[in-house]
């Protein structure tokens, strides 16, 4: 009987610390609806203090990203078994059916209250792959874009206080935040979670099609290495790995250049930024492609570009600017203008960001102050 006794409860504890170190359930594709929860897809896991992605998602990373107020992310990617993505080589690969994006923004907490966070890069592109530290990061969103047999659809999902649920939030949110800079200044604003229509805005990059694509994962945006929990490797060699990507040529692939980069072409960083920030919607059949502005990376450097370009449909956001681009001008140039600006109507890009993207800006003035050349009438910039 002594036995007895003795051994219930150390079975009790068995199951206890089994039910405790027990795998997360696998990654389930949702081929219909909207699920509640994010957890309800099964790609992320927050346990231990931490989040991390599932057993068989791949986290990856962009050369340059898109600018989002400085918002830290996490980006993630998971197929079915039997699929793969095709690659293409200055296209979003063509995705199969059942693949599940995420990308959660998250910012590194700075001392001071709970919105308080800290005005900083990534200076090591690929850490998260290991997953987040929650007493350090501050999760704001995670946004699931899934390929179903009829489109892709996006869903919003916002986390909750304690950082450990985020809830589908279809029509959109708005948090309060601080950016605290390296010298301990604070920015308050407001960080704007798009609704599923404001997503499609930018997504949908052909207005007659209405096909829904993904933005980052482009050959030339991925080309790069990334630290995985088992070791650094180049994403794409990753990604056909890991049964992710087919039809990927022999010898050198394309890459972006980091905007960021000093050692790179200053030309290069500045075409890769605004590709990456407003190509999208400034490209044939895009948002603003009336327009006639694109600023794809790979389109001619010309008028297209805006050099020398008057504007057609900026109104106020002129800044009582004749050219989109006056080369050694960036003074003049309504592009950095505009980009510098946070007030509705004239700033670019229109969504997506509530504060300025100083180093970006900065970018972009060095680049156009470089350029040699001059407009016909730069000689009267300012409007009548």
């Amino acid at each position: 009987m002594r036995l007895n006794f003795l051994l219930v409860p150390a079975l009790c504890l068995l199951a206890v610390l089994a039910s405790c170190s027990r795998a997360p359930a696998p990654v389930n594709f949702v081929a219909q609806g909207r699920p509640e929860h994010l957890s309800d897809w099964h790609v992320l896991n927050v346990a231990g203090g931490r989040l991390t992605p599932n057993a068989g998602v791949l986290p990856y990373d962009l050369v340059t990203p898109l600018f989002s107020d400085y918002a830290h992310k996490l980006r993630t990617v998971w197929m079915p078994a039997g699929v793969a993505a095709i690659y293409t080589a200055d296209k979003s690969f063509e995705f199969p059916v059942g693949t599940v994006l995420t990308k959660t923004f998250y910012y590194p907490r700075a001392n001071g209250g709970p919105d308080a966070i800290l005005e900083t890069y990534d200076s090591e592109p690929g850490a998260p792959a290991a997953g987040l530290d929650l007493s350090r990061v501050h999760l704001v969103e995670t946004r699931v874009l899934v390929r179903r047999a009829d489109g892709w659809a996006v869903l919003p999902y916002v986390w909750n206080a304690d950082q450990s649920e985020a809830r589908l939030e279809r029509t959109g949110d708005e948090k309060a935040l601080e950016l605290v800079d390296a010298h301990g200044h604070g920015q308050k604003f407001t960080y704007v979670v798009p609704n599923e229509n404001q997503c499609a805005s930018c997504h949908v990059t052909n207005l007659k099609s209405g096909e829904f694509t993904p933005l980052g994962p482009k050959a030339r945006n991925l080309n790069r290495p990334l630290a995985y929990v088992d070791g650094t490797e180049n994403q794409i060699a990753r990604w056909v790995k890991a049964g992710f990507l087919t039809g990927v040529p022999a010898g050198e692939l394309p890459r972006a250049a980091d905007w960021r980069d000093t050692q790179q072409p200053l030309a290069e960083r500045a075409r890769t930024y605004l590709d990456v920030n407003c190509a999208h919607c400034h490209q044939a059949g895009g948002t603003a492609s009336n327009t006639s502005l694109r600023l794809d990376a790979l389109g001619p450097a010309d008028w297209s570009l805006g050099l020398c370009k008057p504007s057609v449909a900026a109104g106020k956001g002129t800044g009582d600017r004749i050219h989109g681009i006056v080369p050694g001008k960036p003074d003049d140039s309504i592009l950095p203008f505009r980009l510098a600006s946070t007030e509705g109507g004239v700033m670019m890009p229109e969504l997506g960001r509530g504060t300025v993207h100083q180093e970006g800006v900065q970018l972009i003035r060095d680049w156009i102050a470089a350029m040699p050349g001059h407009c016909q009438t730069d000689d009267v910039q300012k409007k009548d």
